[in-house]
């Protein structure tokens, strides 16, 4: 039986590496549709009819569509359910599993974005997604239980915020605490993730030529 194929709309040094990670750690089948984003590509037309918020990634699987980081790391994993990287419906995992993807977008991006644009934070009556520390905290305290945010058993959930922790501890968006670091460093090691490092760093260097 074939493995379902998937477009992914993907530009090295952006958002979607961690989704590229996530696809090659899958196993996936997927045609990479390339994107500027130094020129511009993700606002123009084409692309605006993919995703009219022009960001990667986005994944079209048939006439399904998928934007938003989450959504997209949902969808893939289940659609690929024998890499076993989403504990399926039923599983006492999977509410802690989504849990932790949504966690990501509603609150970990906009406590972030606060911080690196030196804002304080809104009063917890009217602030959905709470502020930087306990944020930092929530994520902190789970990390230690370790090794992966759902203990022993390894999901997407880590691609996504093994990834996104490695950008944002360069940033210095998030401090490099050695709970961090030492979690960073085990996703980064994962086959799939090196694989997918490795394929677009050869892009890099080829548009850089």
């Amino acid at each position: 039986m074939s493995k379902p194929h998937v477009t992914f709309f993907h530009s090295p040094q952006s958002r979607s590496a961690g989704t590229r990670a996530l696809l090659e750690e899958l196993g996936a089948d997927y045609e990479l549709h390339l994107l500027n984003l130094k020129d511009r590509e993700q606002r123009q037309p084409a692309y605006l009819a993919v995703n009219p918020m022009g960001k990667v990634p986005a994944i079209l699987h048939g006439d399904a569509l998928v934007t938003e980081q989450p959504a997209v790391y949902i969808y893939l994993a289940d659609l690929y359910p024998e890499a076993a990287l989403a504990p399926p419906i039923g599983d006492p995992l999977r509410g802690p599993y989504l849990r932790w993807l949504v966690f990501y977008g509603s609150c970990f991006e906009p406590a972030v974005t606060d911080r690196s644009m030196q804002r304080e934070p809104a009063p917890s009556s009217t602030c959905g997604y709470g502020d930087y520390d306990t944020m930092l905290k929530t994520l902190t305290d789970q990390l230690e239980k370790g090794p992966w945010l759902l203990g022993d058993t390894y999901s997407a959930a880590d691609v996504l915020w093994g990834t996104a922790l490695n950008w944002t501890t360069m940033f210095k968006l998030v401090p490099e605490l050695p709970v961090i670091r030492a979690y960073i460093d085990r996703v980064l090691a994962r086959p799939g993730v090196q694989r997918a490092a490795a394929a677009d760093a050869e892009l890099i260097a080829a548009a850089s030529a």
